[in-house]
């Protein structure tokens, strides 16, 4: 408990700059004669720590003073930098010279065995740009102008206030507020076909404003999901590959024909029925009914469309 205060006394001189005695006391729920303990056992253990009197005084750090490996851990430290190679593959997001930084500070050298890849296939030009635009347009308030091809509809154009960048289940979405919709929603990036930034500014009570996420732009999963059905899939055991890319293990029941048993909470959309689909025969809808019946009601069009 109380190496756990030290630390945290040292992270909040770190922010703050300097406090007194009677602020960090309050702050960490102990009293003024702990804190003074506490800068004694900071100091013996080679932190600069010190305090000066008079009415702007207060306890501060030596200036200059950077967290060393008398603080962390070697393996807290290799943490540390394999986290900032991961961002590395973020597109326009370049940390190799805080990289390069810390492991000096630290004095060590990052196992580099993770490389990461976002961008598809071809050309990532397109894709990084898309990603460089949103993240101006978040960090300026500024609106986007954007076409976006729907799961139930033609491709659209929509101004929206983009708020965050996600990347969730193998890809990157968008938070933002769509002006058109009044509301808050997911927007896949791989669906925004043409996009502009635009002059225009929005204000902070948008970006904060709260609304159900419509289910054709949300994940399926996470924080953010709304109520979804539940889901009950029956797949032909050669697609077992393909299950496993879509589903995590523990929604998976092996039948002893081989079978895989597939229940999950999925938005019910055209997005859906279309994965379906794609698997022709090697899949049955066991519940719920009526998206059984969906399902049959898209394959007979499919068909009437192309038996010729």
């Amino acid at each position: 408990m109380r190496e756990s205060r030290l630390f945290k006394i040292v992270y909040y001189l770190l922010e703050k700059g300097q406090a007194t005695a009677p602020e960090l006391a309050g702050k960490f729920e102990v009293s003024v004669r702990t804190i003074y303990r506490d800068m004694d056992a900071l100091s013996e253990a080679g932190i600069p720590i010190y305090a000066e009197a008079g009415r702007s005084g207060g306890i501060r750090l030596m200036h200059g003073f950077v967290l060393d490996k008398a603080v962390l851990s070697e393996k807290e430290k290799q943490e540390i930098l394999t986290s900032l190679q991961s961002l590395q593959a973020v597109p326009d997001l370049n940390y190799s010279g805080t990289l390069n930084k810390l492991s000096a500070v630290f004095q060590v050298s990052p196992e580099n065995w993770l490389e990461v890849d976002f961008t598809r296939w071809g050309n990532p030009e397109s894709d990084n740009t898309k990603f460089e635009t949103l993240k101006s347009a978040i960090l300026q308030h500024k609106t986007v102008k954007i076409s976006y091809a729907g799961s139930c509809e033609a491709v659209s154009v929509r101004k929206i206030n983009p708020l965050k960048l996600l990347y969730k289940t193998k890809a990157w979405y968008v938070k933002a507020y769509c002006t058109q919709r009044k509301e808050l929603r997911l927007f896949k990036l791989n669906r925004i076909l043409d996009w502009e930034l635009t002059d225009e500014e929005f204000s902070a009570p948008a970006r904060t404003k709260r609304s159900p996420l419509s289910h054709q732009d949300t994940p399926q999963s996470g924080s953010l999901q709304p109520e979804y059905p539940l889901i009950t899939l029956r797949f032909t055991k050669e697609t077992a590959y393909r299950v496993y890319d879509e589903f995590d293990r523990s929604q998976v029941r092996r039948q002893e024909n081989g079978d895989l048993i597939v229940s999950a909470t999925m938005p019910a959309d055209a997005w859906l029925t279309g994965f379906l689909l794609s698997f022709g025969t090697q899949v049955d809808v066991l519940s719920p009914v009526w998206l059984k019946k969906v399902l049959a009601e898209q394959a007979k069009m499919i068909y009437e469309k192309n038996k010729t």
